[in-house]
């Protein structure tokens, strides 16, 4: 079992639609603000029940659903990968379903593509929650009040985050505006960037140093605000490289975090126990069950008919998921290849090139994600008890390096030389010299070292080349060589239903 329960308790348990005024009632007679005067340990549970918005779909199992979208394919965790990975060059998806069709050949977006309005709902579901909780508990007494709202903003604002990064803009709903019967004026992504800048830089001063496992604590602040900050160029037109340099060494020196030392231990049903990993999603086969959650990801590449998925701890194969050329040529040839990282992917009976990227042995399915145990025996599952690696140091080492050579005030190209060769010596696939250190090598490094982990999308925009011809990948705009797609397309429309609900709400350009 995991370290943090995943507690659902039915006196938290609010439903809102992100349609209606951002305003959330709890569907029973005792307030929050009494529920926790009368039992301040209840916080505990309703805290863990923001921290599973972004795993599970609902309160009481995988069917269950927080908002009014279909339970199995709404999870936030499920639209991040859809969203982030499979709308970009590794990734590909062959089940035909419309709107997931799209996102997977980068081609037709519209307002309407139901895979949009999933993760901008649980964007919605997860602000109120929030909001609702920092209202309360600023009149009770709980213990480490002042952490625990730091937390709360944290998750807040990694909710806002994804925001900021699809959509671009939306409301900036807070505790300040609860109750705002008229619709909220439309943020914009300066303005939400501000915004979750300040409250990052709040939550990073009164947060734990260390926490419980599944728990935020500074580093877990930190890296957030990196994130934010290796973007901003994209997201406000203000490069802060050297902001990003000064959180990140934070969180390499203060965080007390390590390689792992096997690749493939961070991505099995066991890695609660990896020194690497700084924010875990949490998921349980028994606990925490959801189609969301890794499970979307280990049953979604996997198939009885060329796949022994037993050897993954998996009791299902879903046929979804294939990886591309795109991802795995950047290894050079797989049979060959000493890097570890480059035997995540089966072969055997599939093809090379994706001719079809709705024919199952068109492409290799990635294996990195299993839910077998890797120092443990763990029992073959229908639900995956994988945790997903949100943040973790690798890819904080490589966003360093990133900001050296971007000329970030506070870097070093030596330090950065060392970090890059200290994730590439872990897989065994050998060191590089500081020529050869640039940044066409770092997004190929990001790509053989992250790719699956939700950061692909954004990484291609913030380096130009995920919309235009510049780089090229297969099914790119629905063509198997790819072709150029729309720089509109470096953000999602805003979803229809949002824009009916709020007259306030305006289109994203192109759409």
């Amino acid at each position: 079992m995991k370290k943090i329960v995943l507690t659902l308790l039915c006196v938290c348990t609010f439903i809102q639609s992100c349609t209606n005024d951002l305003d959330t009632e709890p569907l029973v007679e005792l307030s929050l603000e009494d529920l926790l005067a009368q039992d301040p340990d209840a916080v505990s549970g309703i805290l863990s029940r923001l921290y599973a918005s972004f795993a599970l779909s609902g309160p009481t199992g995988p069917t269950s659903s927080d908002i009014s979208d279909n339970a199995g394919e709404s999870p936030f965790l499920r639209g991040i990968i859809n969203l982030q990975d499979f709308t970009a060059d590794a990734m590909k998806n062959r089940w035909g379903d419309d709107g997931l069709d799209q996102l997977t050949t980068t081609s037709n977006w519209d307002e309407n593509n139901k895979f949009f309005r999933y993760l901008y709902n649980r964007i919605y579901y997860t602000i109120p929650q929030a909001n609702n909780l920092l209202s309360v508990l600023g009149s009770v007494d709980v213990e480490n009040k002042e952490g625990v709202i730091a937390e709360v903003k944290f998750l807040r604002a990694l909710a806002y985050y994804y925001l900021i990064d699809c959509f671009g803009k939306g409301v900036l709903a807070t505790e300040e505006n609860i109750g705002t019967s008229a619709p909220l004026p439309e943020a914009t992504r300066t303005e939400l960037f501000n915004f979750v800048e300040s409250e990052l830089l709040a939550a990073e001063l009164d947060i734990a140093q260390t926490n419980s496992y599944g728990r935020a604590n500074k580093s877990a602040v930190q890296m957030l605000l990196a994130k934010l900050y290796m973007n901003a160029e994209v997201y406000v037109g203000e490069a802060r490289y050297t902001d990003a340099v000064s959180v990140l060494t934070k969180v390499i020196n203060d965080g007390g975090y390590t390689l792992a030392p096997s690749f493939r231990s961070i991505f099995s049903g066991d890695n609660e126990t990896s020194p690497e990993i700084i924010f875990p999603l949490i998921a349980d086969a028994v606990s925490s069950q959801s189609f969301g959650n890794t499970t979307y990801i280990v049953n979604g590449s996997l198939n009885t008919a060329t796949v022994p998925i037993g050897e993954f701890g998996a009791t299902q194969g879903w046929a979804g998921h294939r990886s591309s050329k795109a991802w795995y040529s950047l290894y050079g040839d797989l049979e060959t290849a000493t890097d570890d990282r480059a035997s995540l992917f089966w072969t055997e009976g599939h093809n090379f090139e994706m001719n079809d990227y709705r024919e199952w042995t068109d492409g290799y399915p990635s294996v990195k994600f299993r839910n077998s145990g890797f120092t443990a025996s763990l029992p073959e599952t229908d639900f995956s008890s994988t945790d997903f690696p949100l943040f973790r140091l690798a890819d904080t080492y490589l966003m360093y390096a990133e900001c050296a050579l971007r000329n970030a005030t506070g870097s070093d190209m030596a330090t950065a030389l060392g970090y890059v060769n200290a994730v590439r010596e872990r897989s065994n696939a050998g060191t590089i010299a500081m020529e050869d250190l640039t940044l066409d090598f770092i997004i190929d490094e990001r790509a053989r070292e992250l790719n699956l982990e939700g950061h692909r999308r954004s990484d291609l925009i913030r380096f130009g080349r995920f919309t235009g011809s510049t780089y090229i990948w297969p099914w790119k705009g629905n063509t198997q060589q790819g072709t150029a797609i729309p720089d509109t397309y470096r953000l999602f429309p805003v979803p229809l239903q949002a824009l009916e609900a709020n007259p306030n709400l305006k289109q994203n350009p192109g759409y």
